[in-house]
Formats: structure tokens, C-alpha cells, sequence
């Protein structure tokens, strides 16, 4: 993305972050390094020149690894706030010396949804939005069919969704294996990856993430997605439902003063604007479409918009980011090997799996029982154990594989034999399912 440089004018305002700044000695300049998108960027932009035509503020579009470099550089290359939806950059450089401490109010900032943290408790950066991780569906679809509206992770690993789900391919889309990685930790290790394994037998793979929606928009019945492309395509008029698992989480974009910042009174006043009640209802806007950070900004919401600090589930999945930024690497290594690769067979064995089960609902045998979960059991395999997954050695050997999604993939050597051992599962998978199957025949 190229935002170029673009120069505006701001007044100084009063500061959230402490004492109000005194006009003088602002400097009359901001530099602000973001990756946001343009019409984001320009949104706030427009505001901030109406609001406070006296800073003049200095754009700098740049990707989230070519920031980490910048602020890690001796003069931090002048910025003065970093501002970005890059989760995981923020988590690198905490602690890096890079941030100078905002001391917000945490009466107006909390800092937190329910039991999730979104901003550190040293208050080096603060988070700035936050968007959140559900099911997208059409209920026209849902209504031919004669489906439920899905509302948990769990609701679309059911056979009658066969065909019917679109899933995000974590190796080609950015923000799936958060996705998964929710997933994961509200699930557990083993039973995160065979829950998963169970939607992808019902699904088809997707590598354009906001294509999860369109396909949905288009006729699929449901998908797993991050809230944007979807909250956007209602924003336009299109017919889909956006469902908040009760064991979600809402990601946090941050905002940061540089630790060099050549003017940081004006980055100060630039900072409480977009934490401010003026810049958080900006969010709002079709321009934008996140969540604000202030729970006080709900107030003037449009109507049917959903409140985080409202969900009484919150309180009860407490989400851990650094442990899903530390482990995305491993969590797309595992779906390319367990989930993409085998795919289509995939698809076929819990096809039959699923016939089996029904067959034996009809005429149940202990025995037989016992096979399928033997069955199931092959099936969800991983092979990296639960306490692997928090290991740190493990999570370093996979922290520079890459992707797809990143333009090259590098396989590590723990990877070697997955396949391998993936197909031989599977294999052993299909024989005790068609043992069942030639015991207990599926209905017609």
C-alpha cells in the first residue's frame, strides 16, 4: 500500500493523556507512520484538519516490517507516532525501548474487553479499535436448506452443513490463524484441530479473505471470518448475518508515541484526538467500520451495532495474543499439512465418518461405537502435542517458515514426514469407518 505523504493542518485540543498541552512549543508538526488503508487514513484526515487547523500532519504509509526497521533505527526516522493495524509489530517491539509511555486514563481506556487484555498494563502503546472473529451467513441459504443460524464454532461441524461452509485458508489468508488460534485456545490443543478437521470436512477453502463473505453474500450458507468485509457488505445492502461465537476475541490495531519523537507534543494532541470521543465515533463510519476502544462511545452507535464491553461472554475467555502472534507460524504450517493438503480427502472421509455415526445412531453397538472414536481419533491426529505448542524452542524453529500469504514458505525441518504420517492416519481412518459402514449399512 503507498499512502504517499500527505500534509495537513491541525489545532491543538485538549489532552487525553494527562494535562492539557499548552499552544506553544507543539512545533507545528506531526509525523504519523501508519499502514492503515487510504479511505481510513483520509476519514481521519478530514476530521483532524476540521477539528484542529494549526499542526501541520505529515502521513507516512509504510508495511508493518518496514516500520519495525524504521523504529528501530537510531532517529526512528523522525516519526512521531506510529499508528497501525499490525498486532504482532507492536508485540516485537514491546520492550524494545522503541515507545514512550502514554499514561492513559484507564476510566475512559480500560485496556481490556471482559477478561482480554488489548493493551499492555505499562501503557507503551494503547489500542486503538478492535475487530472481531465470527460466522458470516445467508439466511436465504439457510432458509432452502432448512438450517439453523449458526451461532458457535462447534454448530458447523454438524454433516447436515456438508458443502455448505466457507473456510479461510490460513496459509494464504493474514488474519486466519488468529482465527484458528481463538479457536485453539478456547477449544484446547488437541480438540481446537479436530474441531477444525470437522468444519473443513464440511468445506470449501477460500485464499482470498474477503471472498469468505462474497461467497457467502453469493449463496454458500456460512464462513468463518474476521467482522470487516462483513460489517462492509451489510453496510452496502447485502442480505448476510455476522454471529459472535460465545468463545471469541476481538484483536486490538495500536497506536504508539516513538521513544525519539522530534515533536511529541503534537504527537500527544494527535494521539488523544483518535482516542478521543471525537475520533473513536469516527470508527463508526463506512469508511472505517471497527470497534471503538471507549466504552463510552456505544452511546451513539448506530442502531444494531454490536457492543464487545457489553457481551457477558466476554468475561469468561480471556484470549492470549502474544501466544497466538508467537505461534501463527506453526498454526499455518499444521492447517497447510492437516487440513489444505489432504483436503479433498478429507472432505470425503468425514463424509463417511458422518454416515457411519448415523447408521450406528440407528442401531447401536458398543463395539462398533468403539471403532469410530478409534476412527475419529486417526482422523483429528496433530502431530505437535499440546505441550509442544507452547514451547518456546518449537515456536522459534517456525517464526520465520512464512507463507503463502507472505510470498514464500520455508519449511522447517519438524515439518519433515507430517505428510507422510498425515496419510497413513488417514488411511487408518477410512479402513475402521468402512468397517462400521459394511456392519452397519447407511441409510439410502
Amino acid at each position: 500500500m503507498t499512502l504517499g505523504r500527505r500534509v495537513m493542518l491541525a489545532a491543538m485540543g485538549a489532552a487525553l493523556l494527562g494535562a492539557a498541552v499548552p499552544a506553544r512549543a507543539t512545533g507545528n508538526r506531526v509525523v504519523v507512520m501508519t499502514a492503515y488503508p487510504d479511505p481510513l487514513v483520509s476519514l481521519f484526515e478530514a476530521a483532524f484538519i476540521r477539528a484542529h487547523p494549526d499542526i501541520a500532519v505529515q502521513i507516512v504509509g509504510k508495511s508493518s516490517r518496514e516500520a519495525a526497521e524504521i523504529l528501530r533505527s537510531p532517529d526512528q526516522g523522525g516519526i512521531d507516532v506510529y499508528w497501525a493495524p499490525s498486532l504482532a509489530t507492536f508485540h516485537a517491539l514491546h520492550g524494545a525501548g522503541v515507545f514512550h509511555p502514554l499514561g492513559v486514563d484507564r476510566a475512559v481506556l480500560p485496556g481490556q474487553i471482559g477478561a482480554q487484555r488489548i493493551s499492555p498494563p505499562d501503557g507503551m502503546f494503547e489500542a486503538f479499535e478492535v475487530a472481531g472473529y465470527g460466522i458470516v451467513a445467508n439466511p436465504a441459504t439457510l432458509a432452502r436448506l432448512g438450517l439453523p443460524v449458526p451461532r458457535d464454532w462447534r454448530d458447523l461441524a454438524d454433516a447436515r452443513w456438508a458443502g455448505q461452509v466457507v473456510l479461510p485458508d490460513a496459509g494464504h489468508v493474514g488474519f486466519s490463524p488468529a482465527m484458528y488460534d481463538i479457536i485453539l485456545q478456547a477449544e484446547g490443543w488437541e480438540h481446537g484441530w479436530a474441531l477444525i478437521s470437522e468444519i473443513a470436512g464440511n468445506a470449501r477453502l477460500e485464499p482470498v479473505g474477503p471472498l469468505v463473505a462474497h461467497t457467502v453474500a453469493e449463496g454458500a450458507a456460512a464462513g468463518l471470518t474476521i467482522d470487516m468485509p462483513v460489517r462492509s457488505a451489510i453496510a452496502r445492502g447485502s442480505a448476510v448475518t455476522l454471529t459472535y461465537p460465545a468463545e471469541t476475541a476481538f484483536l486490538p490495531a495500536h497506536l504508539a508515541i516513538t521513544a525519539k519523537a522530534p515533536h511529541p507534543e503534537a504527537a500527544r494532541i494527535f494521539v488523544d484526538f483518535l482516542l478521543g470521543p471525537q475520533g473513536q465515533a469516527l470508527l463508526f463510519r463506512p469508511e472505517a467500520l471497527r470497534y471503538p476502544v471507549r466504552p463510552d462511545a456505544y452511546a451513539a452507535a448506530p442502531d444494531g451495532t454490536v457492543n464487545p464491553f457489553a457481551r457477558p461472554e466476554a468475561a469468561r475467555f480471556a484470549y492470549r495474543p502474544g501466544l497466538g502472534i508467537a505461534r501463527a507460524g506453526l498454526v499455518t504450517a499444521l492447517f497447510e499439512h492437516m487440513i489444505a493438503r489432504p483436503h479433498a480427502r478429507l472432505v470425503a472421509l468425514w463424509a463417511d465418518l458422518h454416515r457411519a455415526e448415523a447408521a450406528l445412531a440407528r442401531a447401536p453397538d458398543v463395539g462398533l461405537a468403539a471403532t469410530l472414536a478409534e476412527a475419529r481419533a486417526r482422523l483429528t491426529a496433530v502431530p505437535v502435542s499440546a505441550t509442544e505448542a507452547v514451547d518456546a524452542t518449537t515456536l522459534l524453529a517456525f517464526r520465520q517458515r512464512g507463507s503463502a500469504h507472505d510470498g514464500k514458505v520455508v519449511e522447517t525441518d519438524i515439518e519433515q514426514g507430517w505428510d507422510a504420517a498425515r496419510a497413513r492416519s488417514l488411511d487408518e481412518a477410512a479402513a475402521l469407518v468402512a468397517r462400521v459402514l459394511a456392519a452397519r449399512p447407511a441409510a439410502p
